[in-house]
């Protein structure tokens, strides 16, 4: 049996921490596999999820706290590396400081990690906004310096659209699988799955248990119940015959989330971590919010996974968490890779070779 233990830094509630978990592969009749070894995040709840569900509490190999304070010298050996750097300062969303805010510096101490502990291989993530923040000179430079860190790393970036993974969701995210020079393996971006049949969210919401944990029903004024009933699946607020009564004054800019309800023949549009009133999420048959059950199944997280926190502080959880079953793909393809396995793949649809010359 080959197993990698992984180390994770920003490792959230565990999205990618499950998909690797859940990567298997045999080949040979060798089993490869993936271990947590510890992970670090600085938000308190999330870390108790991901004792929960992934260290099963056994807290000491989960280091809560800020990154810049992790102190690498007592951490376990790893050989390979996970890290879904923070998004705030690349995301549309944001104010897209890029390397020039707090949060987009924060990729450093995953090369830090790299430099220290030279994994066979790692994975980062992060939204498709780094492709243009900074006018594209960020995303080069992060590339760059992935590539030379520690022993020097194989880079392969692709943007991956996970609703072409079996994801019921409009997710897309550059993520980078790093393989270690001095290993004679080839990582290549295994084929989407889904691309022409994508999993509807009708799919993977109907029939749910009322027992599930993190399936509390939403409280709505009764306008915005009201409201919603005059939504129809796949519109929002700006509806062209919504009755003007149930119209909302807002000037400039017009949200295409504000109380925009899912279709039930289509995935989901992206689940987001935040947001005022009217960018829940919102059911196509009943007029009222998703529970973060139900965002939860969106994102691919299995029932039992129990989210620890506050309604808030979980749908932040679950908006901000990896997929797992769409990542699950991607490990099982670097398992593929170091087993001799043959698989799928198509060209990635990021060049190395046109960003980092």
């Amino acid at each position: 049996m080959t197993i990698f233990r992984k180390g994770e830094l920003f490792s959230g509630p565990g999205g990618i921490a499950l998909g690797a978990r859940e990567a298997t592969v045999i080949g040979n009749n060798e089993e490869f596999k993936i271990e947590h070894a510890w992970a670090n995040d600085f938000d308190h709840d999330s870390c108790e999820t991901f004792k929960k569900n992934i260290a099963f509490d056994d807290t000491s190999t989960v280091f809560e706290g800020k990154v810049e304070e992790l102190d690498l010298d007592n951490l376990p050996e790893i050989d390979a590396f996970t890290f879904g750097f923070p998004c705030n300062d690349f995301s549309g969303v944001g104010k897209k400081k890029g390397t020039e805010g707090y949060f987009g510096k924060l990729y450093k101490y995953g090369i830090k990690v790299i430099e220290k502990f030279n994994p066979k291989w790692f994975l980062a993530e992060n939204v498709e906004g780094l492709f243009s923040a900074n006018e594209g000179e960020a995303f080069k430079s992060i590339l760059r310096e992935l590539s030379e860190a520690g022993n020097g790393y194989k880079l392969v970036p692709h943007l991956y659209r996970f609703q072409e993974y079996g994801v019921p969701q409009l997710r897309h995210r550059i993520i980078i699988i790093g393989i270690r020079n001095d290993i004679d393996v080839e990582f290549k971006v295994p084929a989407p799955t889904t691309k022409d049949h994508p999993v509807t969210v009708k799919e993977i919401l109907e029939n749910i248990p009322s027992n599930l944990p993190n399936h509390e029903m939403p409280n709505h004024k009764q306008e915005v119940i009201d409201r919603l009933k005059n939504i129809p699946p796949g519109e929002n607020a700006w509806y062209a015959n919504l009755p003007d009564k149930y119209k909302l004054n807002v000037k400039g800019l017009k949200l295409s989330n504000i109380y925009r309800r899912l279709h039930p023949d289509y995935p989901s549009y992206t689940v987001t971590a935040s947001g005022g009133g009217g960018t829940h999420g919102y059911h196509y048959s009943e007029p009222r919010a998703l529970t973060n059950r139900e965002r939860a199944r969106i994102q691919t997280f299995p029932d039992y996974y129990e989210f620890v926190g506050k309604k808030e502080s979980v749908r932040k959880q679950i908006g901000m968490a990896v997929p797992p079953y769409g990542v699950q793909q991607i490990f099982e393809a670097v398992l593929k890779s170091f087993a001799g396995i043959e698989y799928e793949f198509v060209e990635p649809n990021i060049k190395m070779e046109e960003l980092v010359k």
